[in-house]
């Protein structure tokens, strides 16, 4: 059976360094067997992949793409955290935040692009309550930002 991070890699995919929080927080905590991760942004190397209001200037597209990389790096949060994912027994909540304009109304299939992603890399133990949340603006105009909360 592969690992986690093999499964990633042959979606072409892999788990970034975890990025240096952009205000007075840390990336994860773990309590017990359950390790929450703060609203990750669409970061790949230091930079957001777009700005802006899905419906507007972000298209959905667009937008499942940073959900997708918003998962990888809440998994690298959850990786620095617990150093393996392999030790993630169940993806307990997914919580996706879209910023979008006033009649944009596909904020779930935003989501999924975080979703399809986990049960890909995790399978059955991928599967997760969710929500996903349409908001008025998110931090340094990012379009999407997710929190995980997984069991270890």
């Amino acid at each position: 059976m592969s690992t986690p991070e093999e499964r990633l890699s042959e979606l072409g995919l892999s788990v970034p360094e975890v990025a240096a929080p952009v205000a007075a927080y840390v990336p994860a905590v773990r309590s017990g067997s359950q390790v929450f991760t703060s609203g990750q942004l669409p970061m790949r190397q230091g930079q957001l992949l777009l700005t802006g209001k899905v419906g507007g200037e972000v298209s959905l597209e667009e937008a499942v793409d940073c959900a997708r990389q918003c998962a990888l790096n809440a998994l690298a949060a959850v990786r620095a955290e617990v150093g393996d994912l392999s030790a993630v027994v169940r993806v307990v909540k997914v919580v996706v935040f879209v910023a979008s304009t006033a009649d944009f109304t596909a904020q779930p299939q935003v989501a999924n692009g975080v979703s399809e992603l986990l049960g890909q890399v995790f399978g059955d133990t991928g599967r997760h309550a969710r929500s996903a949340v349409g908001v008025s603006v998110l931090p340094l105009d990012a379009p999407v930002e997710v929190e995980l909360l997984v069991e270890v």
